[in-house]
């Protein structure tokens, strides 16, 4: 090939390299335009810009009791158990796991005026809806849930949430929903369990409670653990094999009383009492990898599970 005919081609290639980036450059673009549409940045906007990995407190520093301005700093006053993808709502606080379409975790602050009724709060108005401030990629739809023979469980109570219609209508999102047993469980024990945090702020001037999904392992007859559960819908929505809640009481003379619990998703018969689903929050901590109240050194609690420290 002659000195002109290999110049030639060179620029021919030149041009082409040239528009192929261009055209690629372009359609990024436009598919960042086009998903900014179907990604909405609320109603559960991220809290990053306020969020910092959560300390320990030297044991001899007492806990700041002082409620600051934010709402999203009231509730999570004693610390984040975790930073994956966390969001806020009007009155409370989650971390979305993506791959599992539910919860890692979902925050509150409870008073007696909070969980008080009210008629101006209707429940019948709420409706499930897919939370679309979450890609859809990661984001559940009410139609996983449709057939399944689970219900969609509240993670962050909507009975815990009756000061506005907003607050209890942001609680139906399913960014804060999981799939629960229903008959036995979620409109039985579940929803004993939520009553009882409720029936703690007659005790207590603040309640922080976190509530969230659990996985855990089982042993098999050949006598290894493994840790299986059950997906549903197309968009492989997980259903946890247990549910836990840490909640912490601020009394009136500013001391503190922790609780936790776990329970299994399965059928629980009525008359079985909370406290034998009590347990250490360390035990929690461990099988979910989150650190809860971590602004609150154990020694400064007075009591957990109702038992002095």
């Amino acid at each position: 090939m002659s000195g002109l005919g290999v110049r030639n081609l060179l620029a021919l290639s030149a041009t082409a390299i040239g528009a192929f980036y261009l055209g690629s450059h372009t359609k990024r673009e436009r598919l960042q335009q086009s998903s900014s549409h179907v990604i909405r940045h609320f109603p559960g906007l991220p809290t990053f810009g306020t969020v910092s990995a959560a300390s320990l407190v030297p044991a001899a520093n007492s806990a700041n009791l002082t409620a600051t301005p934010s709402r999203v700093s009231q509730i999570m006053k004693y610390g984040f158990p975790g930073l994956d993808h966390v969001r806020s709502h009007s009155d409370y606080v989650l971390s979305y796991d993506r791959r599992n379409r539910i919860p890692h975790w979902v925050f509150e602050h409870l008073t007696a005026e909070s969980v008080a009724r009210n008629d101006a709060v209707d429940r019948s108005k709420c409706d499930f809806k897919p939370d679309e401030s979450i890609h859809p990629f990661f984001r559940s739809q009410n139609t996983d849930y449709r057939k399944s023979g689970f219900d969609r469980g509240h993670m962050a109570a909507a009975g815990n949430h009756r000061l506005h219609q907003k607050h209890c209508e942001e609680t139906f999102y399913l960014s804060n929903m999981a799939p629960q047993v229903g008959q036995g469980f979620n409109r039985d024990a579940w929803n004993s369990l939520e009553m009882h945090v409720r029936k703690l702020t007659k005790s207590y001037t603040n309640v922080y409670v976190c509530t969230g999904p659990l996985y855990l392992p089982h042993k098999e007859d050949n006598g290894k653990m493994y840790v299986k559960y059950e997906v549903i819908g197309s968009n492989t929505v997980a259903v946890p094999t247990h549910f836990y809640k840490v909640i912490v009481g601020e009394a009136t003379d500013h001391k503190l009383h922790m609780e936790a619990y776990v329970m299994p998703n399965k059928v629980i018969s009525n008359d079985t009492p909370l406290n034998v689903f009590q347990v250490q929050p360390e035990t929690i901590e461990r099988a979910a990898g989150l650190l809860f109240f971590d602004q609150i050194n154990r020694n400064q609690l007075t009591s957990i599970n109702g038992n002095k420290i």
